[in-house]
Formats: structure tokens, C-alpha cells, sequence
């Protein structure tokens, strides 16, 4: 805490649902609008709760305090995003928030900084919580504003907002969930003898994607894979648009996408090495569109030799 720092006090609290998150917000004394710092960065998943207590209001949450966000955060921006150190409005505990109208410059900060290929790999995934949650707000945003105009706010249900919001982030946040599990790679590459970390992960070689569609997508149903690839092209760099699980339907294709995924990782976990894994696959989870291989595991990768685990 910074010395000489006031302690606001809420006069209002309550709790905004961003996307399934529970976020506490509050209006201070002096009609600040804030959200929680900690609830904020558990939303868009960019910081651990007990660095950002070490931090404290003297500093830019932990969500900003990257390097290589510096040059997209201005110092008229640096004082907005400062904590507000403030008392509840039932008492206990001060907490941190930060003020609700900075909440949209703090997503163009990560986006500006996507837009100028800064990012590092393990940080792609806040620009896109942070592209998710400017495009709700403004859905939402402009939804209130008529509603304002035509006085109908005042015979809106107090949460309507709130659960429109709701609604439309975890509708977006299905185009960005995490579907294949990092066990998945983890035991993909320790499998072809290869080291594995979270970082190399992010920069998985142009083969990885062939083994995927091979233990994968060409095992789900018949012409899966042949109807993702139609609808999701190859661009003049050879790259798709969007990830092949995105186009699949949330009632059927993806509780049997992760149906077969926890499938093959139990297959994975079993195996001693990629040939052995293999055969498993061929023979428990067999092919629906075609019956031939896309290795000869009995003559490149023999189950037994230690070229199986290569």
C-alpha cells in the first residue's frame, strides 16, 4: 500500500458473472465504480492471487506488469489502472479493485500489444479473454444505453444485464476453450522421445498436427475429418483460419471430441512407446473413414526396438 493512501468505503457491492466467473464489483463513497483486482485476474486468467497481494497499490496489477505490455500502457493509463485500496459495505478485509471504467483500456492494452506481435506464446491466450470480454461489454453496453433511452431500464429485471453478458461470453469462450488437455501433448511427446515443456508446447512441430487428425478427427465419425478440412480451408501460408474443434457441434461433436480424447490419453498413458501406441489405437479405436495407416508401425517403428520410442 502506498503511504498516506485513503481507504475508500463501498456503499453498494454486489456480484457481476463474467462468463460463469463470480466477480465482486462495488461503488465507493465517492461513486468510483470498481471491480475486484483479484476476481478480474482469475477472469481472464493472467495472475496467481498471491503476487498480485505482494504487488499491492502502489503498482500496475500483475495482468499488466509485463515487460513487454510497457509500451502499449501510456502514464495517463498507468494512473487509471492503479488499485483503489477500499473497505467493504459489510466491513471485514480491505480489498484491491480497479476502477470499472479502465477495465476496457486494460483489454486494448493486450490486444495492441497481440496487433504488434509482442506477445509471448503463453500470453495469446489473455488477448483472447481480453478480446472476449471488450466484445461483451460493448454487446452489452449498447443494449443498456437503448434501454436508457426508452426508459425501459426501469422495468428491466435488476440482473438482466448481468445474465446477457453472461450468455455472451460463455458463448464466445467456446471458440477459445482449451479442448485438447495438455496431458494430451505431454504424453504425445514423451511418446517420440521428445522434452516437453509448457513453452515448447506452443511451438508444437508441423507434424503433430498430421498425428492429431490421424488419432483424432479421422476416428471420431464418418467423413469428420474430410468435412472440417472443407469447411475450414488452408489459407496461401497453407494455415486454417480456426482450429478443426471449433467447427464442431457443441451437443454431439464435442462431448464425443472429449469422449475420444480421454480414450486415447488412457491409451497413451499405457503405452511404453509410440508403435505399442499405435496398434492400440488401430485396434481400439479404429479408423471410420479409412482402414489403412498413417505409419507402418511393423516395419518403421517396431513395438519392441528402441526406434519405437524415437
Amino acid at each position: 500500500m502506498v503511504s498516506g493512501q485513503t481507504i475508500r468505503t463501498a456503499t453498494h457491492d454486489g456480484i457481476l458473472n463474467l462468463g460463469g466467473m463470480q466477480l465482486p464489483c462495488a461503488v465507493l463513497e465517492d461513486g468510483t465504480r470498481v471491480l475486484s483486482q483479484r476476481g478480474f485476474a482469475r477472469a481472464i486468467g493472467g495472475a496467481k492471487p498471491m503476487a498480485m497481494a505482494r504487488r499491492g497499490a502502489g503498482n500496475l496489477p500483475s495482468f499488466l506488469s509485463a515487460k513487454n505490455l510497457k509500451p502499449f500502457i501510456d502514464n495517463d493509463f498507468a494512473a487509471a489502472a492503479m488499485p483503489i485500496l477500499y473497505t467493504p459495505k459489510h466491513g471485514g478485509r480491505s480489498a484491491y479493485g480497479i476502477q470499472a471504467v479502465a477495465i476496457p483500456q486494460i483489454c486494448d492494452v493486450w490486444l495492441k500489444a497481440r496487433a504488434a506481435n509482442a506477445l509471448h506464446p503463453l500470453q495469446v491466450h489473455l488477448a483472447a479473454k481480453a478480446e472476449i470480454l471488450m466484445r461483451g461489454l460493448a454487446h452489452v453496453g449498447i443494449i443498456a444505453l437503448v434501454d436508457e433511452a426508452t426508459g425501459y431500464q426501469n422495468v428491466r429485471a435488476r440482473r438482466a444485464l448481468d445474465k446477457i453478458l453472461e450468455r455472451f461470453i460463455n458463448k464466445e469462450l467456446v471458440k477459445w476453450a482449451k479442448t485438447f488437455p495438455d496431458e494430451f501433448y505431454e504424453q504425445l511427446f514423451r511418446l517420440r522421445g521428445w522434452q516437453y515443456s509448457e513453452v515448447e508446447s506452443f511451438r508444437r512441430p508441423s507434424v503433430v498436427g498430421l498425428w492429431t487428425n490421424d488419432i483424432v478427427y479421422a476416428r471420431l465419425a464418418p467423413g469428420v475429418l474430410d468435412e472440417l478440412r472443407r469447411k475450414n480451408p488452408v489459407n496461401e501460408k497453407g494455415r486454417r483460419k480456426h482450429k478443426l474443434f471449433q467447427w464442431l457441434t457443441e451437443d454431439v461433436g464435442h462431448p464425443r471430441l472429449r469422449e475420444h480424447l480421454a480414450a486415447v490419453i488412457a491409451l497413451m498413458k499405457a503405452a511404453p512407446n509410440w508403435g505399442v501406441f499405435m496398434r492400440m489405437v488401430q485396434r481400439a479405436l479404429p479408423k471410420h473413414d479409412e482402414t489403412g495407416w498413417l505409419f507402418d508401425v511393423d516395419s518403421d517403428l517396431d513395438a519392441d526396438s528402441p526406434a519405437g520410442n524415437a
